[in-house]
């Protein structure tokens, strides 16, 4: 299995550095999405990437509809990469869902990360009784909709309030990513993420984490990023990024590269 999912998922190996990070990029894009972070970060570091089994950039066909119905899959997919490829030990910055994904991982197997740097996370998405994540149901069920009525109507729509900045670069950027991914699948992970509920588990993580937090991010509210400091169960720092948006690697680079080198190097 071990180099069918390397050429699957597209893993890339890049940079010259003796530690080791995973860059996993979030929902929506693909490894496409770092490289204006990726400069910064190459003398540095040993730089895995990869692109999600449901990113548009991968084959469709890879995408198991009966196996990918909860994150945990997308972790083993996380942890078989780093295991062909020998790593016992890295840093790993994760996007979005990807920073769900690593968290679930560091659970699983902590003695393989020194640090997870979390952008733009969320345990959960949908409120709760006392847990604001930033959606009700009926807000998502709606969502959902628009995308099966007319999938590019709805990118044209999202992309632009995910990136939050006047970017049109950015929001070409992840529009294209966006259009690249089949709409089935689209929906699909949508639903997953939008069920996921990781609270319960977050103080089992004993990895050191550093939540990076838009002051403006549609998808998360800045709550959320004081409830992960919060209830994580190792030492947390949170690092808020004066900039709009859920996108700042696409969005606002030169901003957050300096962010995250502080991050990794403590």
């Amino acid at each position: 299995m071990g180099n069918t999912l390397l050429e699957a998922l597209n893993v890339r190996v890049v940079g010259n550095g003796e530690r080791v990070l995973v860059l996993a990029h979030g929902f929506g894009t693909d490894q496409s999405a770092w490289q204006r972070i990726l400069p910064y970060f190459l003398p540095h570091f040993r730089i895995i990437l990869y692109d999600l089994v449901c990113a548009g950039s991968v084959n469709p066909d890879y995408f198991d509809f009966r196996r990918y119905t909860t994150l945990d899959a997308f972790v083993d997919d996380l942890l078989n990469i780093l295991d062909a490829l020998g790593v016992d030990r890295c840093a790993y910055v994760g996007h979005s869902v990807s920073a769900m994904i690593g968290i679930l991982a560091s659970i699983r197997r902590p003695e393989l990360f020194t640090k997870l740097v979390l952008i733009g996370a969320s345990p959960r998405f949908l409120n709760d009784h006392d847990y604001h994540g930033g959606f009700e149901e009926g807000e998502i069920e709606k969502v959902f909709s628009a995308m099966e009525a007319n999938y590019d109507a709805w990118v044209h729509g999202f992309a632009p309030l995910s990136v939050g900045a006047d970017v049109p670069a950015a929001v070409r950027e992840f529009s294209r990513t966006l259009f690249n991914m089949r709409p089935d699948i689209t929906l699909f992970v949508s639903r997953t993420i939008f069920n996921s509920d990781l609270r319960g588990v977050l103080g089992l993580v004993k990895v050191p984490c550093c939540i990076i937090q838009t002051a403006k991010d549609v998808s998360v509210p800045t709550s959320v990023a004081l409830y992960l400091k919060n209830h994580l169960g190792g030492r947390n720092t949170v690092e808020m990024l004066n900039v709009e948006g859920h996108l700042p690697h696409l969005s606002a680079p030169m901003l957050l590269a300096p962010v995250l080198r502080r991050a990794l190097s403590r």
